[in-house]
């Protein structure tokens, strides 16, 4: 079901909408956004975590627990997240009382709608990639509108309401949500196996992105990973303007790395064979070397010069939970990553290793649902190479049914690290981990927690040890 029309930006004012599983990333930062139009927000999610307290800093009223009286008797829309089941009992409530329920996506696809729609996909990057987008936009002066699933302190937030033309979005593949979306400008990053709990294989999901193509207008451009097959797959009989990027010659955004000193990355970037700017990273690892040079050939396309570009891109200090370095306290660092699929593990463990280069590097690793797990349970267990310890907790109960947990543990992950020659260790709680921690890091050692959830609070309660000790 659509929005309806007679909604749009600038007629949010004192409209009641209701957000079921507010404390997402996406659903926090769309709350946000729906108050600075002036929207009276309320919501509900199962948990307490960082987007409840958020939303409430912001003014919504959030409830704790999923009930039909949570929804305000004077709601006007109902807003879920894609993790929302059918039977919910605040769904079933607000579907009872025939108040108008649209999906998270939809939302978003209406804003965007109404807008010069910039939308980030593919199956790593889109939270770094969508961010150094509307910073740059930011910084260029074009006031941009933009959601990310992630806090982004240079830009005050996960979202922002500008004013200008530009509303840039991460577009999601799960449950095929960015079908919803208008974009003027879009990407594929990457493409790869992922949420195979709504994918029967990857060609299902090509054909998904292949949809997702369909969505840009003649006049728009779709910008892809040249140097990815299954990218270049799904934009085969796009009927717009397409664009490559990469490493690759024959790539229309070509960019040569020049400098790689484990702490930065120079990079010249070269379109159609000409050379047409040279930039340098603050940001480790060479998946940020492409993340980039993607931003670069969407703002191009979105009116901004070469000289604007490199002026600012070289600035953006990344989005929070990515590479994200905690502290280092004596002589002990602690970062703290959202990686959560096997390639993003890999990704990130090089880029830390080139750019710390620890003595020893303790992975502390939750899986984010039971079939993610299961669905890639090897290629996970081949990510962890260059760390010389992973500690496993408990998977990340989140989306899955009860029957799936039957299926497999976070102590088969474990087993399938040893197999391969890996030090791996489950410990079922963060406290256990955490005392194990204080007990064998020394000086030179990086912990990095990695994953999805709530993993990120080992690394706040070893740093406060650290802090509180040292």
């Amino acid at each position: 079901m659509a929005v309806d029309d007679g909604i749009n930006q600038t007629g949010y004012a004192d409209v009641a909408v209701h957000l079921i599983g507010a404390g997402g990333s996406g659903m926090r930062a769309l709350g946000q956004m729906l108050m600075k139009y002036g929207a009276r927000v309320s919501g509900s999610d199962m948990t307490e975590n960082a987007g409840v307290g958020l939303l409430r800093d912001a003014g919504a009223s959030i409830a704790i627990g999923q009930r039909g009286e949570n929804i305000p008797a004077d709601v006007d829309i109902v807003v879920y997240s894609a993790a929302i089941r059918e039977q919910n009992p605040e769904l079933l409530e607000a579907h009872s009382r025939g108040v108008q329920v649209v999906k998270y996506a939809e939302m978003l696809g209406q804003l965007m709608g109404e807008r010069v729609g910039i939308a980030i996909a593919g199956t790593h990057g889109k939270s770094t990639t969508s961010a150094m987008v509307a910073y740059v936009l930011q910084a260029a002066g074009k006031k941009p509108n933009f959601i990310i699933g992630a806090m982004v302190d240079q830009l005050g937030g996960p979202s922002g309401v500008g004013g200008g033309d530009h509303f840039v979005a991460e577009a999601c593949e799960f449950d095929r949500s960015f079908l919803h979306l208008q974009p003027k400008i879009a990407t594929i990053l990457n493409l790869e196996e992922d949420h195979l709990d709504c994918y029967r294989d990857l060609e299902e999901i090509i054909e998904a992105f292949r949809a997702f193509v369909s969505l840009v207008p003649a006049d728009g451009v779709v910008v892809v990973n040249g140097d990815d097959r299954n990218a270049l797959e799904a934009v085969s009989d796009a009927n717009c303007r397409v664009e490559t990027f990469g490493l690759s010659e024959q790539c229309t955004w070509c960019g040569e790395v020049v400098t790689e000193d484990g702490r930065t990355v120079g990079m010249v970037i070269y379109y159609d064979g000409d050379r047409i700017s040279e930039i340098k990273l603050p940001l480790p690892g060479l998946h940020n070397a492409y993340n980039t040079l993607m931003a670069f050939a969407v703002l191009r396309n979105a009116g901004l010069s070469a000289e604007e570009i490199a002026a600012t891109i070289g600035t953006f200090a990344g989005a929070k939970r990515r590479l994200t370095l905690r502290g280092q306290v004596r002589g002990i660092t602690v970062v703290d990553d959202f990686a959560h699929h096997p390639t993003e593990l890999q990704a990130s463990l090089r880029a830390l290793s080139s750019h710390y280069q620890p003595r020893r590097m303790y992975c502390v690793f939750q899986p984010h649902q039971h079939s993610r797990t299961r669905f890639l349970l090897k290629d996970f267990a081949q990510s962890f190479g260059l760390a010389d310890e992973v500690i496993v907790p408990d998977i990340y109960f989140v989306r899955d049914s009860e029957k799936e947990k039957d299926y497999i543990s976070a102590k088969d992950l474990v087993a399938q690290v040893r197999l391969r020659g890996g030090m791996a260790f489950y410990m079922k709680t963060f406290d256990v981990i955490v005392e194990y921690l204080k007990g064998v890091c020394e000086s030179g050692d990086l912990i990095v927690t990695m994953g999805a959830g709530n993993i990120w609070e080992v690394s706040d309660a070893i740093i406060q040890w650290l802090e509180r000790d040292g």
